[in-house]
């Protein structure tokens, strides 16, 4: 699987709770926010009203790729 670097800032709590629950399930805490953020992702996609802000913001980079290829001619 490619993997990608990124930071995150988390509120202290928050990093607290995660890395107790990391901890808990004998996993590393940049495991445990993948799997958060996997299941966070599966939870948007069975949303409908997400599905269709996705597709209003789709609408609106077809716009704007094309006027960026009408800048580039």
């Amino acid at each position: 699987m490619n993997r990608k670097a990124t930071s995150l800032r988390l509120p202290k709590n928050m990093e607290v709770e995660l890395t107790a629950v990391a901890r808990a399930d004998g996993k590393p805490m940049p495991e445990a926010i993948c799997e958060a953020l996997e299941q966070y992702i599966v939870t948007r996609r069975s949303d409908p009203q997400f599905k269709v802000r996705l597709r209003e913001r789709l609408e609106e980079d077809d716009e704007v790729r094309e006027a960026m290829e009408r800048l580039a001619e």
